[in-house]
């Protein structure tokens, strides 16, 4: 698993009104066939999901004169478990997680490619998320990435580049106004948070992989190990002196810097948004400056519906996952629990008002996917442990001590 806080969708406490999704356009089953009535169907979900699907359920069982059952599973096992019980006949027939289990799901032959008739209506960062090999294998509904939200009574001034950025922040400090002048969570027992600190190192051209000729990740092309590697090690030393980067703070002590003031800017995500709010800080959600010349790219978590390669019910399942699960009204009920962006452009701009979301969106749509290939299992523990050593002064040379992460990771690779 990753480092990230959080990818998927955040539980709020609401009631969403019944959605007329009979007659949905924009999307349709396949198989096209229609489904028998009176037919079941089994749909897997963890806690973060139940309240939106409980009412899209209601409204398609109502529809289409059929059965939804709809189980709450734990998230963090949910792909295991499917993988498990799918063989056997045990596992549901759809079921909801992100997208970074794809090539995973793939590689064990538990789910089914499915054909979304029209992938132009989605966000492209959704459709190559849930894309492997070539083929598309997951309905994507909502993103997620990290932006900066910034305190505007402190610094309305939005910052093209990260250095101007910093040096607004310092002035702040040197005028006893902030602490910090600026904040970023690390993760834990001394390791980085590579999944926040991304953007930073995309805009030093250091992406995670290289593409293949099929559009997705390559694992055999670690673009960790370009030439402008060792400068991202470098500068990860240089903020770790002068103290931008602090390997002791942890997703508490970095928001609470931000919610009491004495920070002007964070990396986060929007499931900082509540606490933020109830701070009633004055902010705004805005791109991440570069700061090493190159556009900043947040890898972009996509929660997508999946359809089980063993399902007895493939036709209500492509049906149910497909088309209601692609349409307008269903991806604006996952918004309206979770205040995330809807993959399908429509159900965005239908949420337009929310100046949040549509940052947020604005952010994940020049974002990179979360890889979805297995080869990345193998990447986050080396790559967070050298960052976060880098960054505390314990690596005597940056640049030694990440080629050498890098070919443990390219071993880790070759050994599967």
């Amino acid at each position: 698993m990753s480092p990230r806080r959080r990818i998927g969708v955040t539980a709020a406490v609401a009631t969403v009104a019944a959605l007329a999704l009979a007659g949905c356009s924009g999307t349709s089953s396949s198989p096209s066939s229609p489904a028998a009535a009176g037919s079941t169907i089994t749909v897997w979900a963890d806690d973060t999901h139940i309240a939106a699907l409980k009412t899209v359920v209601a409204t398609f069982e109502k529809a289409n004169n059929v059965t939804v059952k709809l189980i709450q599973k734990d998230g963090a096992k949910i792909v295991s478990d499917f993988i498990q019980q799918a063989p056997t006949g045990n596992g549901p027939d759809v079921f909801v997680t992100a997208n970074d289990g794809t090539g995973n799901l793939v590689q064990n032959g538990v789910i089914a490619p499915i054909t979304i008739p029209n992938e132009s209506d989605y966000a492209k960062v959704g459709i190559d998320a849930v894309t492997y090999n070539g083929k598309t294998y997951g309905m994507p509904v909502s993103l997620e990435s990290v932006a900066l939200i910034q305190n505007t009574a402190l610094d309305p001034t939005t910052h093209d580049t990260f250095d101007q950025l910093l040096a607004a922040g310092n002035k702040l400090k040197a005028a006893g106004k902030v602490k910090y002048p600026f904040v970023v969570q690390s993760g834990t027992n001394g390791a980085s948070d590579p999944y926040h600190l991304y953007p930073l190192e995309t805009s030093f051209g250091v992406p995670v992989f290289g593409t293949s000729s099929a559009g997705g990740y390559d694992s055999t092309d670690l673009q960790l190990g370009n030439a402008q590697g060792t400068k991202w090690a470098a500068q990860l030393a240089a903020w770790g002196k002068s103290g931008v980067l602090n390997p002791n703070y942890t997703y508490d002590i970095a928001l609470n810097a931000f919610t009491s003031g004495q920070t002007p800017y964070i990396i986060t995500g929007p499931w900082s948004l509540p606490k933020i709010q109830a701070a009633k800080i004055a902010y705004s959600v805005v791109k991440i400056p570069s700061a090493g010349g190159q556009p900043s790219q947040p890898f972009v978590g996509v929660q997508a519906f999946f359809v089980n390669k063993y399902s007895k019910n493939s036709l209500l399942a492509n049906k149910f996952a497909v088309e209601y699960m692609g349409s307008e009204a269903a991806q604006v009920a996952f918004y309206k629990t979770g205040q995330r962006a809807p993959a399908l452009l429509s159900a965005f701009q239908s949420v337009s008002s929310d100046k949040d979301v549509t940052a947020f969106g604005a952010v994940s749509a020049n974002g990179a996917p979360l890889p979805n290939i297995p080869a990345m299992n193998s990447v986050w523990a080396d790559w967070g442990n050298t960052e976060g050593a880098i960054i505390a002064g314990k690596a005597a040379n940056p640049a030694t001590a990440w080629t050498t992460m890098v070919g443990s990771i390219k071993a880790a690779i070759a050994k599967g």
